[in-house]
């Protein structure tokens, strides 16, 4: 059970919920289950959530709003060659991975393949999360070609959008095998191959 003393009682709610989706995914995780993991009651659900898709979208803001911060954390440091950013924090994510032993996998993921098709607000905003990912990457990737690390006439919002859809999937098999040999394989091929100069 979370301890109020780590926020205000809906940043409680919003962790909580995040353990839980990432556990059970949003259609296995009743309000009744968060609010225990939560220690808190019904009513203060309702007093910051009008309901739970719209606690749902919190959640995954808070997610996506997380992730945000950690790739600024690594291809925002311009100590290292933008290569070296990347190569940095894709590390540090399979590092993660493997500590959860790959349960969880990726939030924004795991909500793509569960909810797209149920809900055009959690479709909508699942793909503009992974847009701005894409823009992220393809910003650094952009660096690298000025740097010199990637040939001037490759197309890095094409790479960009490669990069996450294959990062995706590898956590996704990752996910699956319990094992991140996936995420391994990918960036192997990426960085021995595909991002060669």
């Amino acid at each position: 059970m979370a301890s109020m003393s780590k926020g205000t009682t809906r940043d409680v709610l919003l962790d909580a919920g995040q353990r839980i989706f990432l556990e059970r995914g949003y259609n296995h995780s009743g309000i009744e289950a968060i609010l225990r993991e939560a220690g808190v009651p019904k009513g203060s659900f309702y007093h910051y959530f009008g309901s739970k898709e719209d606690f749902g979208l919190q959640v995954l803001n808070r997610f996506a709003d997380g992730h945000n911060a950690q790739l600024e954390q690594y291809l925002g440091d311009t100590t290292l060659s933008p290569l070296t950013r990347l190569r940095r924090l894709s590390e540090a994510l399979c590092e993660r991975l493997e500590r959860l032993q790959c349960r969880n996998g990726c939030m924004v993921g795991n909500l793509s393949l569960e909810m797209a098709e149920q809900s055009e607000v959690f479709r909508s905003r699942l793909d503009e999360i992974f847009r701005a990912w894409a823009v992220r990457i393809e910003a650094c990737l952009r660096d690298a070609q000025a740097a010199g690390e990637l040939p001037a006439g490759m197309d890095v919002g094409e790479l960009a959008e490669f990069w996450l859809n294959s990062w995706e999937g590898a956590v996704l098999r990752a996910k699956t095998i319990r094992n991140t040999a996936p995420l391994k394989t990918f960036l192997n091929l990426m960085f021995e191959f595909v991002l060669k100069k």
